[in-house]
């Protein structure tokens, strides 16, 4: 994570210094980089919670949030919400201290933000430089002039915007995709609920677009016992953001956002949710394409990255590579120079992973795929296998590892494998490990930065995800469909 600090001395005493940059939405009299600017809705420039919309003098539109100030400490805390450029989380801080027997200032501003890989160089230099810096020496000159006071300067024409009227939250009702006791299919009932107004550290969303997972399934069925009926399914949607409860900071009506998250509870055309779960979806990715990839993205970004790390010239085992999540695996770690070898069910499902970046496809039906794989690596086996299928693949997915290679266990779509001797892990100085996503992407900030990196692979065109579309009230059939294996890619269920 990029880390930018830049201090001065400013020659004009720490209260006029002050006074200036207090004022939230008044860097348009003053930072060259800025040519206008307003306070959205009610609140005040110096109010928690003010979100400034300016224009940049290149062309650009941001979207901040005064998140702290203090004039006893004289700083203030600021976070980007939108941006043209991906400076990820973007948090900086404004401090002023008087210099000792003089009449001049200590300025100090500091940020921290992720970026997407190979960029955090450009954009720390771009901080450094056209914010930083320009902003110091604007400053400083304009307060190097005769009659530069805080007044002055607060006091020069600016924009005037009409304050937004806020409504009153109110329970909604809709729609649901319910279950009274665990089952098959048949369970998934569509219900009539209400939504409350959220509370605080909630918003309430307008639900477009729900991904249809494994994992409903598996709650669906009961293999999640601490999920207990009646429940709504579901842990991946895109949407907008109707209301915000109280202590919501970053995140306002007319947002247009998704989430992965925990509780269960998707299925629905409206719902609450934390908003620290919350990412903002990009205006170049559509609803359906954010439902296909937010929660099966992030799932191959963690086990490509993080999980363990594919490098160029590796060999890997992808199990059910035409799945949704396994087509995008192959994807990414093709486009990472890998050699990718992938189980399927039929010849159709191996044209697809043929297509999605798998070298090898292994149809499971008819041969042995550890077999395969010493035949295609010339009998030294795969780095890592990407298991989500738990226990009808386990066991021979450690046959298809190399010395000390790597088994990751990461699902279990035909059911829980059957506990494993860990001494067999001897035999090639193997590890194995069970990751989930959600532990990774539980910090903020690693599901934005997450998230940043797999909408930046769809842009470049890496991920290509295929969506099945139905409509929300079919969420029975996507389930049946989803269990008979017969579909490839995602399946999104449409709210509208």
């Amino acid at each position: 994570m990029p880390k930018v600090f830049r201090s001065t001395i400013i020659d004009a005493p720490v209260e006029t210094v002050w006074g200036i940059l207090r004022d939230f939405n008044g860097h348009d009299r003053w930072h060259p980089a800025v040519e206008e600017s307003h306070i959205e809705g009610v609140r005040a420039g110096d109010q928690v919670g003010a979100v400034r919309n300016f224009k940049l003098a290149s062309g650009g539109q941001l979207r901040e949030q005064l998140l702290k100030l203090s004039d006893r400490d004289r700083s203030l805390t600021y976070c980007i919400l939108d941006a043209p450029i991906p400076l990820i989380g973007y948090v900086a801080t404004i401090s002023l201290k008087r210099v000792t027997d003089s009449q001049r200032t200590f300025r100090e501003w500091r940020s921290t933000f992720d970026a997407p890989p190979g960029l955090e160089a450009a954009l720390e230099r771009l901080v450094v430089e056209d914010v930083y810096e320009a902003g110091f020496a604007a400053l400083s000159h304009l307060l190097s002039k005769p009659g530069q006071t805080a007044s002055a300067v607060n006091e020069a024409p600016r924009v005037t915007v009409r304050p937004i009227a806020r409504t009153v939250a109110r329970p909604i009702r809709c729609h649901a995709v319910m279950i009274d006791s665990y089952g098959s299919h048949d369970v998934l009932r569509w219900r009539e609920v209400e939504v409350p107004s959220p509370t605080a550290g909630e918003v309430r969303l307008r639900q477009a677009a729900v991904g249809v997972n494994f994992i409903d399934i598996n709650v669906r069925a009961g293999r999640y016992p601490q999920f207990a009926p009646p429940l709504t399914p579901g842990v991946e949607a895109v949407g907008e953001v109707l209301d915000v409860g109280e202590e919501v900071l970053g995140i306002l009506p007319g947002d247009r956002v998704g989430y992965v998250c925990l509780p269960p509870g998707a299925y629905a055309q409206y719902r609450n949710v934390s908003a620290d779960r919350l990412v903002k979806i990009p205006q170049d990715i559509s609803d359906q394409t954010a439902a296909a990839v937010l929660l099966k993205g992030m799932t191959a970004e963690y086990l490509l990255r993080r999980a363990h790390r594919v490098r160029r010239g590796d060999a890997l085992l992808v199990h059910s590579a035409a799945g949704a999540t396994g087509m995008l695996v192959c994807q990414w770690a093709k486009h990472l120079g890998a050699t990718v070898i992938g189980t399927v069910g039929s010849e159709e499902k191996a044209r697809v992973a043929r297509d999605n970046g798998c070298d090898h496809p292994v149809l499971y039906t008819r041969e042995d795929f550890a077999a395969r794989v010493k035949e295609v690596t010339g009998g030294k086996g795969v780095s890592v296998v990407y298991d989500g299928v738990g226990r009808d693949t386990l066991l021979r997915s450690f046959e298809a590892l190399s010395m000390r290679g790597h088994l990751v266990s990461f699902g279990q779509s035909s059911g829980a494998p059957e506990p494993l001797d860990i001494g067999m892990l001897t035999a090639k100085s193997a590890k194995i490990s069970r990751p989930a996503v959600f532990h990774y992407i539980a910090d903020p900030a690693e599901l934005r930065a997450s998230a940043a990196a797999v909408f930046e692979q769809v842009r470049r065109g890496v991920l290509r995800p295929t969506v099945r579309l139905r409509a929300l009230s079919d969420a029975a059939e996507a389930h049946r469909e989803l269990e008979s294996r017969s579909t490839t890619g995602a399946t999104v269920l449409m709210c509208g």
